[in-house]
Order: structure tokens, then C-alpha cells, then sequence
């Protein structure tokens, strides 16, 4: 069997002592930028570093970037000597040799490598915990997952009502819509934004979408060049930052505090805004925190983007899952005046990811924004429609009886669930949390000096391989420190309880090594 990159790399590192936390804290100490995720994805064998970071690599290793790239045949000596011209002439002729063989393969086989823009984009939420588990799954153990906000595998169905309509609709929906979308879908959505008090809304400024996720790499895709920057939250749904980062641009995360039930800290926010900086992201209601911004912190962001004249782009797919007869604001409403992008979509309200129904709104000032509103248009003829099944039902979801109210009311399967978890995590020793308002996740925090944790991802693997349970670590969200984790609190109660029993006994006895 052919050794690989990911093999040299685990080779090197148990030779030297090295744990992948080792090697991120040294990239640190040389002002590099390379995260827990990305050691992950070398040592796992999903990517091969570029240029810079293999440098790197073989610095802290004290290998030679031949032999991590190439597999050199030299002896384990020779490929821990730091002195790569040690042994004379000998050496210099293995070198040469090994130079013709390489010439020699590239020759016969030619390589393609990832793009490097993709060299700063991650999505651990189906990372390599995830893919340790599939793995897992395929050799016959059963995992309990806990990772992702997906309804229908823990028994959420979709409305009869938003069925039936589609299945009566499909053999209208076999050609493209137009590229925005139909008008039967964006009537209804412009109409919804009326009751959400959005401004300066008309049929042109709807935009339908496979999913928020499709619109939020189309919007990221147009506006952004080299060097601009968008302000993003941590934690934050790692798609935002991934997209910025892919399209040009760079994250910079603001911190949303959570002695302050997770709110925007503004102060932050505000000292990250330079000449570069085009717009800012929320999330609201956030994921993976599940906090609901109240409207004097909304306020508090508009008068930022104000001072500044930035973009808001405004994440709100979970705006109809709001507990606590607490009501959610669109962003958009408090700022008439500048050029707001707002998101969301049926496949949480309606409990049909799997359909892949969102939509963005334009609203505001849009003079200010003509020549990007172009660039939207463009990449949106592209793409050329959103899937029209879906489109169909816009009108019928967004227009009957709302059943995700039955899911978020004492005595909803919502309601009940989020009751359990968070009182059930609190009482975990090391374990504290804030009490979600909305969605369907909650981001508790560890205790990492009780439990000696210095990398999250680990933890996440430890408690996989130890019982069975899948959960999202806290570094897939951007957040710096690992200390949180989140959990998708969707599964029944007796599922749950059945969780938080395997979680109790790990914390148990858990020490990170």
C-alpha cells in the first residue's frame, strides 16, 4: 500500500512527541494562520497543504518538504535530521536520484490539487468527526446523532397540506421559472415581508434560492473583491464565513458574549470596522447559540451600520421558531435607510430541509447598492431557477395555518424538548449553558480545566468512539476557545434522556490527554 502525505505527517509527528494541538500552537508562535480543522484535515488525509503551511510543517518537524510531500526514500535518521545535506556525497546522490524518480513520476502522471481558494474554507458541521462516524456506521455500529438540524429523520413531517399541493402542482413544474423565481412564490414572499415590516419591497427585490445556503454563496459571490472584509459573529454558522472567504473577501468575527445571553458585542464589532469592511452578518434567531437579538440590540447594529454605511446581511431561516411568546424582528424593519439583504426559507418553519426552499429580500436604500444588485442579477440568470417543486408551495406554506406554532408552545414537541436539555446539560458537573429562545440548538460550555480539554475536536471524537454520540464541537463554529459544544436538541425526549445518561457517565470520567 502506497504511503500518503496524511501517513508521513502522523509518522513525523509520533517520531517528534507532536499532537496536532503542538502543531497549531507553533504555527501561532510564527503568526500563521492555521486552525485545529485544518491539522484535522491533513492528519485525516482529506487535503494536502499549500506552499506556506507544508513549510511549516516540515519546520516543526524537521523534516524536509520533500520527503512530507514526495515519500523520499531515506532512512528515519535521515528524515529527522534538521541538517537535510548531512552524509556527504552520499547523500547528495540519494538527493539526486530521488530528483530524477520524482521528475521521473511527474512525467507519467500529472496532479490536480484543489483550488487555494479553498485553502481558508471550512464546514466542520460535516467535518472529520462526521466522517468518523460514517465510517463507524458502515462497520455495523449504531451512532446517535446529535449534529445536524435536520427535522424529518427524528419524526417532524412536513404540513398534508404542503404535500398534497405539490404533488397536484408537479407536472406544472418540469420547466425553468424565471431565474428569480415564480410569481406566485415571490407574491407570497413580498407579502410576508409586509408583516415582517420590511421596507421598499417590490417583486424585483425576491430572489428564491436551492435552500438560504445557495443565496448566501450567491450574495457573498458578487459583492465581494480581494481585501474586502465582512464582519461575521462567533460562533456562527461556518457556511457565512466559508462563503466570504470563497468569495474574495475575509471573516472577521465579532464576539456575541455569552454572559449576556449571546448578544452582538458591539464594542467588538465596533473596533473591528476598517476601510475594508463592507457588511455585517447576523444570525437571528442564531445558530448555534439559539439566542433572539431584542430590538434595542438590533438598533445598536443599525447605528453601527449606519456610522459606517456597510451592508446588513440578516440570517433569519429560523424566524417562525420563536418560544417564549417572544417575537422576532427583522433587522430590515429598523433600517429603512440602508441597503439590508434578508434570508429565510421553509426547511425548518416546515420541517422540509430536504426541499430546499429559501429566499433573500432586498430592501431599503437600494440606490446605494445598483451595481452589485447587478452582479446579483447576473450570477442569478447563471443558476438559471431554483428548483420549481419547490417554488410551488411557497404560496400554500406561507399563506395557511403555520403548524410549527402547535411545536413551540408548552406541550409542544419543540417546547418540551428544549425544557429537558437545558435543565438536563446544566446539571452535568462542568457543564453550564444559557437557556435557548429559539430553534432547535444550544451551545453549552465546558468546564476545560476540570476536564484537562485543549482541543475540541477531540473531545467530539472521544465521546463519538466512546458512546456512540455525534455532536458538532465548538471550533466548527469559529469560536476560539474549546470550550463548547453544540447539541441539536430535535430527537424525543426518551432519545435524549438516553443522551444525556451517555453524556453524564463520559464527563464522568473524562480527562483529555
Amino acid at each position: 500500500m502506497q504511503e500518503t502525505f496524511s501517513d508521513r505527517l502522523k509518522k513525523a509527528m509520533k517520531l517528534r512527541g507532536l499532537k496536532q494541538v503542538d502543531l497549531v500552537r507553533g504555527a501561532s508562535d510564527k503568526q500563521i494562520k492555521m486552525g485545529k480543522s485544518h491539522v484535522s484535515q491533513y492528519v485525516n488525509g482529506k487535503t494536502i497543504p499549500r506552499a506556506e503551511i507544508l513549510q511549516l510543517l516540515a519546520d516543526l518537524l524537521q523534516v524536509s518538504e520533500e520527503w512530507l510531500l514526495y515519500g523520499e526514500e531515506t532512512k528515519k535518521e535521515e528524515m529527522l535530521s534538521t541538517d537535510l545535506h548531512v552524509g556527504g556525497e552520499e547523500t547528495a546522490k540519494q538527493g539526486e536520484q530521488s530528483e530524477e524518480q520524482e521528475k521521473g513520476r511527474q512525467q507519467t502522471m500529472r496532479e490536480f490539487k484543489k483550488s487555494s481558494k479553498l485553502d481558508n474554507v471550512l464546514y466542520d458541521v460535516r467535518g472529520p468527526v462526521v466522517d468518523e462516524a460514517t465510517r463507524m456506521e458502515e462497520a455495523g455500529t449504531q451512532v446517535l446523532k446529535l449534529n445536524i438540524g435536520n427535522p424529518a429523520p427524528f419524526g417532524f413531517r412536513a404540513p398534508d397540506e404542503v404535500i398534497y399541493d405539490m404533488s397536484r402542482q408537479l407536472a406544472d413544474c418540469e420547466g425553468y421559472s424565471p431565474a428569480k423565481g415564480m410569481f406566485s412564490a415571490r407574491k407570497a414572499i413580498m407579502q410576508y415581508a409586509q408583516l415582517k415590516h420590511i421596507p421598499n419591497v417590490a417583486m424585483e427585490d425576491i430572489y428564491t434560492g436551492n435552500g438560504v445556503s445557495e443565496l448566501i454563496n450567491l450574495s457573498m459571490s458578487a459583492l465581494l473583491d480581494a481585501g474586502d472584509e465582512v464582519l461575521v459573529p462567533s460562533p456562527d454558522y461556518p457556511l457565512w464565513t466559508a462563503c466570504v472567504n470563497l468569495g474574495g473577501g475575509k471573516a472577521v468575527h465579532y464576539v456575541c458574549d455569552e454572559e449576556s445571553d449571546w448578544y452582538p458585542d458591539i464594542e467588538d464589532m465596533r473596533k473591528k470596522i476598517n476601510a475594508n469592511t463592507k457588511a455585517i452578518v447576523i444570525i437571528n434567531p442564531n445558530n448555534p447559540t439559539g439566542a433572539l437579538y431584542p430590538r434595542e440590540v438590533l438598533q445598536q447594529i443599525v447605528d453601527v451600520a449606519r456610522e459606517h454605511q456597510l451592508i446588513i446581511f440578516s440570517d433569519e431561516i429560523y424566524d417562525r421558531l420563536v418560544m417564549d411568546d417572544e417575537e422576532h424582528i427583522s433587522i430590515a424593519s429598523l433600517a429603512p435607510d440602508l441597503f439590508c439583504v434578508t434570508f429565510s426559507g421553509l426547511s425548518k418553519s416546515h420541517m422540509i430541509a430536504g426541499f430546499r426552499v429559501g429566499w433573500m429580500i432586498l430592501s431599503g436604500n437600494k440606490n446605494m447598492a445598483k451595481d452589485y444588485i447587478l452582479g446579483l442579477n447576473m450570477l442569478s440568470n447563471m443558476r438559471l431557477c431554483s428548483n420549481t417543486p419547490a417554488q410551488s408551495i411557497v404560496q400554500t406554506a406561507l399563506g395557511g395555518h403555520q403548524s410549527v406554532r402547535n411545536y413551540i408552545v408548552p406541550g409542544g414537541r419543540i417546547y418540551e424538548q428544549r425544557e429537558y436539555i437545558y435543565k438536563a446539560l446544566n446539571d452535568i458537573p462542568g457543564i453550564s449553558v444559557v437557556k435557548p429562545k429559539a430553534a432547535f440548538y444550544i451551545f453549552p460550555k465546558i468546564d476545560v480545566k476540570k476536564f484537562n480539554i485543549v482541543d475540541d475536536e477531540k473531545f467530539a471524537l472521544d465521546l463519538l468512539h466512546d458512546k456512540k454520540i455525534l455532536l458538532v464541537h465548538g471550533g466548527a463554529f469559529n469560536w476560539e476557545q474549546p470550550d463548547h459544544f453544540r447539541v441539536v436538541y430535535l430527537p424525543r425526549i426518551e432519545v435524549l434522556e438516553e443522551s444525556i445518561g451517555k453524556l453524564t457517565d463520559f464527563f464522568s470520567y473524562y480527562k483529555q490527554r
